[in-house]
C-alpha cells in the first residue's frame, strides 16, 4: 500500500503552467511540486503561491466548498488560513475536468515534522484557532458524510478495519482489544444535541504550519470543511500532542468555553477514527502513516 490512496486525476507540473497559461497568465511562473496528501496535490507557483487541484474525485466537491466558504471564515480567524485568491475551472480540453484554486503560499516547516514533545508549545494558540472556528454554521454549510456527523455513523467502517486485522497487525492484539473498549465507550456518549458548528475537520499536526520560532503560523488544508459536532475537530488534542500537550490543549479549550466530558469522549473516539483510516490503508513509514499510527498510540495513551 502506499501513503495514500492512489490518484483518480491526472496532475503534475506541466498540466499545472497550462492551467495557469490559459486562464490565470498574470500569475503564471514557475511551479514545483511540493506534495500530494490524501485527496489534493499541491504545487507551489512563484514565491507568494501554491496551486491546489484534487487528485481525487472524491475531493472535487471539498474544492469547492474551500472556494465558497473559506473566504469569509478567514476574515475572523487568529491564525492564516489558504483562502483561495483565485479559482481554476474545469479545462477539460487542457487534460482535467475539476475545479482547482491558487491560494497563499506558507513559508515555514510542517508541525507534523517537529517532535511531538516540540508541538505541546502550539496548545493555546491552537486552542485559539478552534475557539474561533467553532461559531454556529451559516444556513447552507457543507454537510460532511464522513465528518462532523454522530459518531455512530462511523460504526460500520470502524468494526470493518478491526474485523481486517490490520490494527491488530501495527499495533499488537493487545492494542487492538484496548481500542474496541475506547470505540465502544465513545459510541456510548451521548451525540452533540447543539447546532453544528463550522469544523476544520481534518485537524491534525501535518495540517499545521509553523513559523522558524515553532509557532503557529497558518492551518492548511480546509477540504473537509463541514458544519457539526465540534468533537472532530476537538480530536486533534490526540492526533496532534502527546499527554502534556494534550492536558494544556484541553485546559485552553476549557478557558475559552464549556466543553462537557461527552464531547471529549467523542473527540477521542473521532481520534480513532482517523488513525484507524491511515493504519488500515496505508503501510510503511512514510508522513501520512506514521501520523495514524501516532494518533491511535494517543487514543490508547488516554
Amino acid at each position: 500500500m502506499a501513503d495514500a490512496p492512489a490518484a483518480e486525476l491526472h496532475v503534475d507540473a506541466e498540466l499545472v503552467a497550462r492551467l495557469l497559461a490559459s486562464q490565470h497568465p498574470d500569475l503564471a511562473g514557475p511551479v514545483e511540486f511540493v506534495a500530494n496528501g490524501w485527496d489534493n496535490a499541491i504545487y507551489r507557483l512563484g514565491a507568494a503561491y501554491a496551486v491546489r487541484l484534487p487528485r481525487r474525485r472524491i475531493a472535487v466537491p471539498l474544492i469547492e466548498h474551500e472556494q465558497r466558504w473559506l473566504p469569509a471564515l478567514a476574515a475572523r480567524l487568529p491564525v492564516a488560513v489558504p483562502a483561495p485568491v483565485r479559482i481554476g475551472r474545469q479545462a477539460p480540453e487542457l487534460g482535467f475536468d475539476a475545479p482547482w484554486s491558487i491560494v497563499p503560499w506558507f513559508d515555514g516547516a510542517n508541525a507534523a515534522t517537529r517532535a511531538p514533545v516540540e508541538r505541546a508549545g502550539l496548545a493555546p494558540a491552537l486552542a485559539g484557532f478552534v475557539d474561533a472556528l467553532h461559531a454556529p454554521a451559516a444556513a447552507g454549510a457543507p454537510r460532511n458524510p464522513y465528518r462532523g456527523v454522530p459518531l455512530a455513523a462511523r460504526d460500520d467502517s470502524v468494526r470493518e478495519r478491526f474485523a481486517r486485522g490490520r490494527l491488530d497487525a501495527a499495533l499488537g492484539t493487545p492494542a487492538g482489544v484496548r481500542l474496541r473498549e475506547i470505540w465502544d465507550d465513545a459510541l456510548a456518549a451521548p451525540a452533540w444535541a447543539d447546532a453544528p458548528v463550522w469544523l476544520h475537520g481534518d485537524l491534525h499536526s501535518g495540517n499545521l504550519v509553523l513559523e522558524a520560532s515553532g509557532a503557529l503560523s497558518a492551518v492548511i488544508d480546509f477540504g473537509d470543511l463541514t458544519a457539526g459536532d465540534p468533537a472532530t475537530d476537538l480530536a486533534t488534542a490526540w492526533l496532534t500532542f502527546e499527554a502534556e500537550g494534550r492536558a494544556e490543549f484541553v485546559r485552553e479549550i476549557e478557558a475559552r468555553r464549556a466543553i462537557d466530558a461527552a464531547t471529549w469522549r467523542r473527540a477521542r473516539g473521532w481520534a480513532l477514527v482517523w488513525g484507524s483510516s491511515v493504519v488500515d490503508t496505508v503501510e510503511g513509514d512514510g508522513p501520512i502513516a506514521r501520523l495514524g499510527r501516532f494518533a491511535l498510540e494517543q487514543v490508547l495513551a488516554g
